[in-house]
């Protein structure tokens, strides 16, 4: 496979310098802040050669000529000049730690809250096409990626230009024939890096495949603890374990020992930049003290010395460095392309406010797709939910009975035809009047890691406790809430999972109580509870849909049979509707999923295979 082009590699970081056009006063002042660090970490050598020249030679003629005419004197205005110098050095290493950190600090919050809320705005179709695993890595690890470079590797680099510049001026002002001994390991250096840097990637990305692999299994079974707990697999999960980790051991090795070679390798070719500089140097210094004809002097050869390292071994991290500056141009890509994403739904200029008891609903001639090509979910369907009353929809499983309200909240949008909400175009409609107009009480129940209070309140955060109390015992789940360690203030853990499958199905009830929406859209809300816990959320429901436009989604057919209209949905198309003494009168397919359900029908079949028995161990 070919690799990036020149435009591929520079494509990631123009994109992030035009994203970051807000930051770019704050990246010059950083800059300036690791060039000033670095050009004062410079001149103390350059200082001691110059200590050196003033016991040797009997003092300095530029510092005699600003007033400092002895030894001993000079000497103290160079400790003094070193005191200013570190005293500088430090305080600019202070200023830019300080400013990229919090540059990078800023522009990870910055990207990380601009996806999120880009996130937030897309359709879900969307998500259907991406992992939230993957989502999640660009959201924190990726940006995290962005923050690492920034944090260290820019002012890395910047400082490394920064040293070769300002070094190998002052080596090719001192002595250009030992300047050019100086930087001969520099091509080495470098080649050797990136080798080092190409053989040691795929054995991290061993490593770092493995430790998936690892992490993955450990997040299986502690997922999975009651599994393994009930078929007394600790034994064999814990072997299980031992062979992932060996493999994570054994592959870590591998890279070790290789990475492990790479700094005493480089370090043998900055030898020969060193010993070329101290034996050709030394010589041009013994010349200048012997007979006055060397390119050198003492303090000079001293400053050579103290540099060429300074010079050479930055470049060691130069490999590093740059890999490092790869993957964060990898995540630049990422993260951004999220922010870049264009939303595919967006809302209408229109405004729509609707008092209770209003909120007619009509579907007209919809015909919908979940995938281009692929048989409709919903095929010319044509239906009213009249203002005030309750309508419900039943059928099969995949008939697109869940379908109609993804389409009324717009969460997809139609093929053909078209929703309308008191006789608006809901893609006319603003997104946040439309869903504010609307409640939602889901069979899939959601709930916050948070409190009792915070999620009934989550459609109305700033309700007082009143209302939430009253809202709950609308729902049948106050006296419950009362019972709990810290009533309305307990924690309902991750997804609510320290609540039973009712509670948290009352609770999603209160919630939609609270929001008090002109739409009640109820998707299969009691599909998964027992059938006292369906008997007290029915009430429930009940209560709250009287005088309420009202939309039910449901397979058991006992929770729809007292409302005002029920439609019939089979493979997309509307087969029957009417009520349920109508529709049960008529003996179609209402009457026959009815009849199923109440053990009218019994099916006998005399092809059904034998109960399954195991052989014994």
């Amino acid at each position: 496979m070919p690799g990036p082009t020149d435009d591929e590699r520079v494509a990631p970081l123009r994109r992030l310098w035009h994203y970051g056009a807000p930051y770019r006063r704050r990246t010059g002042w950083a800059t300036t802040h690791s060039v000033l660090n670095k050009l004062f970490d410079l001149a103390p050598p350059l200082l001691i050669g110059l200590a050196v020249d003033v016991v040797a030679n009997d003092g300095d003629a530029t510092l005699d000529r600003i007033g400092f005419t002895t030894q001993r004197a000079q000497i103290v205005a160079i400790a003094l000049l070193t005191f200013l110098v570190w005293a500088l050095e430090s305080l600019f290493q202070y200023l830019h730690q300080i400013a990229w950190r919090n540059l990078a600090q800023d522009l990870q919050h910055d990207l990380r809250l601009d996806a999120y809320r880009n996130v937030q705005e897309l359709e879900h179709a969307w998500f259907q096409e991406r992992a939230t695993g993957d989502l999640m890595a660009v959201l924190n690890d990726d940006v995290n990626q962005l923050e690492r470079f920034l944090d260290i590797g820019a002012n890395e680099i910047i400082q490394v230009l920064t040293t070769v510049v300002a070094v190998g001026a002052i080596f090719f002002v001192l002595d250009p024939s030992v300047a050019m001994l100086a930087i001969a390991p520099m091509p080495l250096i470098l080649w050797g890096s990136f080798w080092f840097q190409r053989r040691l990637e795929p054995r991290y990305e061993a490593v770092r495949n493995q430790a998936g692999f690892l992490n993955g299994q450990l997040a299986n079974n502690l997922l999975g603890i009651s599994t393994v707990k009930s078929f007394t697999a600790e034994d064999r999960e814990a072997a299980r374990i031992a062979g992932e980790s060996d493999r994570y051991r054994e592959t870590n090795r591998r890279a070790i020992s290789l990475s492990s070679a790479f700094v005493p390798l480089i370090r043998m070719a900055i030898l020969i930049g060193f010993t070329g500089t101290m034996v050709w140097g030394g010589y041009e210094a013994i010349k200048t003290a012997t007979d006055g004809s060397g390119s050198l002097s003492v303090g000079q050869y001293s400053v050579l010395l103290f540099l060429s390292q300074r010079l050479l071994w930055p470049l060691t991290r130069l490999g590093e460095t740059f890999d490092q500056y790869q993957r964060a141009m990898a995540s630049t890509n990422r993260i951004l392309d999220v922010v870049d994403t264009e939303p595919a739904i967006t809302g209408g200029p229109e405004r729509l406010t609707l008092d209770l008891g209003q909120g007619e609903v009509s579907f007209e001639d919809v015909t919908f797709a979940y995938e281009p090509g692929a048989t409709p979910a919903l095929d010319g369907v044509t239906l009213t939910i009249e203002a005030g009353r309750t309508t419900a929809v039943v059928g099969p499983t995949g008939s697109g009975k869940s379908t109609l309200m993804r389409l009324l909240l717009r969460f997809h949008d139609v093929d053909e035809g078209r929703v309308r909400i008191e006789g608006h175009d809901v893609r006319d409609l603003d997104l946040g009047d439309l869903r504010r107009l609307t409640g939602l009480v889901s069979q899939d129940v959601y709930l916050f890691h948070g409190t009792v209070r915070e999620n009934i309140a989550y459609g109305r955060p700033d309700a007082p406790l009143e209302d939430v109390v009253a809202a709950a015992t609308v729902a049948e789940i106050h006296d419950f809430v009362q019972t709990l360690p810290q009533g309305y203030d307990t924690i309902v853990g991750e997804r609510g999972q320290k609540l039973s499958g009712g509670q948290r199905q009352r609770l999603s009830i209160a919630r939609a109580v609270l929001k008090d929406p002109v739409v009640l859209l109820l998707d299969e809300a009691t599909s998964a509870v027992d059938n006292e816990t369906e008997a007290a959320i029915q009430r429930s429901l009940e209560r709250i849909s009287a005088g309420r436009t009202t939309l039910v989604v449901a397979h058991r057919l006992s929770t729809v049979r007292n409302a005002d209209v029920i439609h019939v949905l089979e493979a997309g198309r509307i087969v029957e509707s009417g009520t349920h003494d109508q529709l049960v009168s008529r003996e179609g397919a209402y009457a026959s999923l009815w009849a199923v359900q109440t053990g009218e029908a019994v099916h006998h079949d005399p092809d059904r295979p034998a109960p399954f028995r195991a052989r014994p161990s």
